[in-house]
């Protein structure tokens, strides 16, 4: 009989930013790289009432885990919601001293075309000697054709996974958790900003990811939005020819609008053609120019 027990309660914050790992090609699963060591070893635990999202809790045991002479290791495949998943760890680093884990999509390479699910999952190493000592990191993620695995290239120092005394690794042992819960996959075409939170988003021209936060973090500053309004324009301004016109209708439509904004009479103000928006500029070089002509015409 296999004993349910819930999560580790004191959790080690998510430090490190959550990014798929970069060295699947078109973010396609591959298969697992045997090595000569021993099999791994995994059990499963059903852990919410079949009402709940679908929810699994996987235990992978790692044996020989020094000895691994692969870059990368798949653990066995399990089911949760119906889909097939897997852990992945580079247990020497995706190219960083830290251990490398993610949660993968198993047969990403044979699903038709469109697929997506939506999971919350955390990653847990166990610590043997402590268990409070546990490091469990948690996150979300839509996954797709492109983003077929995501996780924590950071996920620990190796100084500490090697440490036998830390007590992450015993008798050259690790053991490895996944908790998934699948979810209903968010739809973004369907879902309204304006509804559920109050506010809309900024349109990505190609490559302004960059302007659209600088300018969504302007535009939530009261005091800045109000000396915005209150810059003199006329008339016989054109947006797409004068910066502080083009950027009081930028924030009026993110105040009043109901979807999102379009940011392309703002860049035509700076000048900036097709090419422009598709390269990256420098966020602090923009704020700066931005500021000085705003403060030119405030004089």
């Amino acid at each position: 009989m296999t004993i349910m027990t819930p999560p580790p309660g004191d959790q080690q914050e998510d430090e490190e930013m959550l990014v798929p790992h970069s060295d699947l090609v078109d973010g396609t699963a591959q298969p697992m790289e045997v090595s000569e060591t021993e099999a791994a070893v995994s059990t499963v635990e059903n852990q919410q009432p079949a009402e709940d999202p679908p929810t699994l809790k996987f235990t992978w045991t790692v044996p020989n885990f020094s000895r691994q002479n692969t870059r990368k290791h798949y653990s066995e495949v399990f089911v949760v919601g119906g889909y097939k998943w897997r852990i992945l760890i580079f247990p020497k680093g995706n190219n960083v001293d830290h251990l490398s884990m993610y949660l993968d999509v198993a047969d990403a390479a044979t699903l038709p075309y469109g697929w997506s699910r939506y999971s919350q999952f955390s990653l847990a190493v166990v610590n043997q000697i402590h268990t409070r000592y546990t490091i469990r990191k948690e996150t979300q993620h839509q996954f797709n054709a492109r983003e077929s695995d995501w996780g924590f290239t950071s996920f620990m120092p190796l100084s500490e996974l090697y440490d036998p005394s830390r007590g992450y690794l015993v008798n050259d042992t690790v053991y490895v958790e996944a908790e998934v819960a699948v979810r209903k996959v968010l739809d973004y075409w369907s879902y309204d900003s304006k509804k559920e939170t109050g506010f809309v988003g900024l349109k990505n021209q190609g490559a302004t990811c960059y302007m659209n936060s600088l300018l969504q973090t302007l535009y939530h500053i009261p005091y800045f939005r109000k000396a915005v309004y209150h810059m003199p324009t006329t008339e016989n301004d054109a947006p797409t020819a004068s910066i502080p016109l083009a950027l009081q209708s930028l924030f009026y439509k993110l105040q009043y609008n109901d979807t999102s904004v379009a940011t392309k009479e703002l860049t035509k103000s700076f000048g900036w053609d097709t090419y422009d928006s598709f390269m990256q500029h420098d966020v602090q070089e923009l704020n700066r120019v931005l500021s000085e002509k705003l403060e030119d015409k405030m004089k």
